[in-house]
């Protein structure tokens, strides 16, 4: 569980994200352990919340492959096309085994990601769909408070990372699965970029 958010705001894209790590209903103390949510992809930066044990694969995975260039959509689901066939060549701990209760027909990573880079901000779903943003979204557990603080603060002026760190300390406040200290990073935004939506 955790909070994970990407603003962009003129010009740059930033992400951030909580360090606090939960074992089961038992978190861990800041002075203890300090988890590290988002990874470096080459020129882009990715968040990561649910299940720990995807920081572990992707450490592994992400130092035997070249770094990606994540700057659109496309690039962004082909990458996780194939971290997908490679959970299940390389880690088999991994159980495709869908939901009982909910099956589907396609991929179920039971985690939720948020990219960052140039190209934009990119929410990848458990079912590995990737969703562009214009300005601005929020996964973890603390993703519906947090939605909450970017809406009635994107507007206001203030820069990117302000309003990021400030929707993290909402949820932080009310999701007992957040919480920590934050990491944070800035990405410049390419040139010309335009959100495509989904029609």
């Amino acid at each position: 569980m955790s909070i994970a958010v990407a603003v962009a705001k003129a010009g740059t894209t930033v992400l951030a994200a909580d360090s606090q790590e939960n074992f089961g209903d038992r978190r861990l103390l800041r002075a203890n352990h300090r988890a590290v949510k988002i990874t470096t992809l080459g020129a882009a930066y990715l968040a990561t919340t649910g299940w720990g044990v995807y920081e572990n694969i992707l450490e592994d995975y992400l130092g035997r492959v070249s770094p990606p260039k994540l700057v659109s959509r496309r690039a962004v689901f082909s990458f996780f096309v194939r971290f997908w066939k490679e959970l299940g060549k390389s880690y088999p701990l991994v159980n495709e085994q869908p939901h009982q209760d909910d099956p589907t027909p396609f991929a179920d990573l039971d985690s939720s990601f948020l990219v960052v880079s140039a190209g934009g901000i990119f929410f990848v779903s458990s079912n590995m769909s990737v969703t562009q943003f214009g300005q601005y979204y929020a996964v973890g557990s603390g993703a519906s408070y947090a939605l909450g603080a970017l809406h009635a603060l994107y507007e206001q002026d203030l820069d990117a990372e302000v309003i990021a760190r400030r929707a993290c300390d909402a949820a932080i406040a009310f999701d007992i699965y957040c919480g920590g200290d934050l990491d944070v990073c800035r990405v410049p935004q390419r040139v010309g970029r335009r959100s495509r939506a989904r029609r």
